[in-house]
């Protein structure tokens, strides 16, 4: 029988007598797993993950502490609800040579799958120092919360409802147990928006959402680090699928992730690129996402402003994975990376995915518009940057892929594909 990941984690110790009180959950069934498909090779992986991932997260310490508020509240996370298995929480259940498929059938399974992946939790210092509950109803607010994954806060995202917690939530929270820290200002959780939230965890809240909780996580961020932003993202308000990849690198390099309009600059977003004239911009996105006079808008308040866009939605995460400009962009024009795929039509999977950015291989996100048939566009830059070895495989550099989602999202053949194209082929030398 299938044993939790986190089955034999000892239970922390509730600095009050009487038992913490349980989240309120929305009762929702946890996904189960998916079923193995002939031609793929069905491996046990869950603690071969672990291994892969070396515990993750974790950040080089910074000397100042933030002056973020927190709720006063006991230190000890909620009671766990009855167990459920690794794969009734999406937690990676099948996998190829060269891919391995987080297959929850909802954004919640998802993230919690990701972030158990990234952090096994079987010993305190492989558990995270807070985590970051988003509301499902928020992609924007989400995909800007992806900021506090990267060092050294170390947030990974959960995704919780304003009506409840899901079951795989708050079984991932429990396992988790964050104890927070002197980089995360004490806090065990920053809860975004309208998320649902234990009563029994230190709290920073950030209750504005889309364009007003970005610029308000900027500055949490900012407050955290003691330092200002390296460089500022601007995503598109109105293409989802346009944004996505930027929850990625905000996980990556903690940028903060602001918003704009198709043809105007939120105020919020104003306020902020004012406050930081000096902070070069990037503007995710084609024209058509965020017009040039947009752009135009932002080189009046940030005289550093560069666009990286494709045309469509797969092109344009695959412009931000190949992109270098000084330190920011991916910079992945080579062999022996990590990637994430995931689908357009599922913006929530960008941030519920983005610890996989910032633990094991990592690597950006890359999108697949169609279930069932792979991109030519993607197809094109994984052969690009596909790996080979003339004498000896075991001197060669490897690239692995983390498929996001159930197969309604990305099918077992496309996942096989992406297989093929992500192999080690040998391409000369010594027979």
């Amino acid at each position: 029988m299938t044993r939790p990941i986190n089955a034999d984690v000892p239970t922390v110790e509730a600095k009050k007598p009487s038992a913490p009180k349980a989240p309120k959950r929305r009762r929702k069934p946890v996904p189960g797993a998916l079923k193995a498909v002939a031609g793929l090779f069905v491996l046990a992986v869950v603690f071969i993950v672990a291994a892969i991932l070396g515990g993750g997260g974790g950040g080089e310490d910074r000397g100042t502490e933030a002056p973020a508020p927190v709720s006063e509240a006991p230190s000890t996370p909620a009671e766990a609800p009855a167990a459920v298995t690794p794969e009734e929480l999406g937690y990676p259940s099948f996998a190829t040579a060269n891919t391995t498929r987080v297959g929850g059938s909802d954004a919640a399974s998802t993230a919690a799958a990701v972030a158990l992946a990234a952090y096994p939790s079987a010993k305190p210092s492989q558990r995270p120092p807070a985590v970051t509950l988003v509301d499902a109803g928020d992609w924007r607010t989400a995909t800007a919360a992806a900021a506090l994954t990267a060092s050294p806060v170390g947030a990974p995202v959960l995704i919780s409802e304003a009506d409840g917690m899901p079951d795989a939530t708050a079984e991932a929270l429990s396992a988790l147990a964050p104890s927070g820290s002197k980089d995360t200002g004490g806090a065990q959780v920053f809860s975004i928006g309208a998320a649902d939230t234990p009563d029994d965890l230190r709290t920073h809240r950030v209750r504005r959402e889309g364009a007003a909780g970005a610029a308000e996580l900027l500055a949490l961020r900012e407050r955290l680090t003691g330092s200002p932003p390296r460089h500022i993202v601007i995503a598109p308000t109105a293409s989802p699928a346009f944004a996505m990849p930027a929850a990625a690198w905000a996980a990556r390099s903690g940028d903060p992730v602001l918003f704009s309009g198709p043809k105007a600059l939120a105020k919020p977003t104003a306020t902020a690129l004012e406050a930081h004239p000096q902070t070069p911009v990037f503007v995710l996105g084609p024209s058509s996402a965020v017009s040039s006079d947009v752009v135009r808008e932002i080189a009046k308040l940030a005289p550093h402003v560069r666009r990286v866009s494709g045309e469509d939605p797969v092109a344009n995460a695959i412009e931000l994975a190949r992109y270098s400009d000084g330190g920011f962009g991916w910079n992945i024009n080579d062999p022996g990376h990590g990637f994430v795929v995931a689908n357009a039509a599922e913006p929530l999977d960008a941030p519920a995915a983005a610890a996989l950015s910032v633990s094991g291989t990592w690597g950006p996100l890359l999108l697949t518009d169609d279930a069932d048939t792979l991109p030519s566009a993607l197809r094109g830059y994984l052969l690009d940057v596909k790996p080979g070895y003339t004498n000896d495989p075991t001197r060669a550099f490897y690239n692995h892929v983390w498929v996001i989602g159930d197969q309604g999202a990305i099918s077992v053949n496309e996942q096989a594909e992406i297989d093929e194209l992500a192999a080690l082929a040998k391409i000369g030398g010594e027979e």
